[in-house]
């Protein structure tokens, strides 16, 4: 079940404001939504490639923590 659009954006507002506790429950919610994206990317590349699904999601997480001043 994916998770309303406010209460998202108001765990990105959260987690803006440095709360850690709303980016790990805004992680919890958009997970499987975020590999099920990423499985959907994955399967229009060429065969051969190393990259996994799983990589890729904690690629682009490790890219957004390191954000700073973000306003959501």
């Amino acid at each position: 079940m994916t998770p309303p659009p406010q209460q998202i954006t108001q765990l990105l507002k959260d987690w803006g404001n440095r709360d850690h506790s709303a980016r790990d429950e805004l992680m919890r919610l958009v997970y499987e939504e975020l590999r099920h994206m990423a499985h959907q990317y994955m399967r229009r590349e060429s065969p051969g490639h190393t990259l996994q699904t799983s990589a890729l999601i904690h690629e682009a997480f490790l890219r957004l923590v390191d954000q700073s001043e973000i306003q959501w």
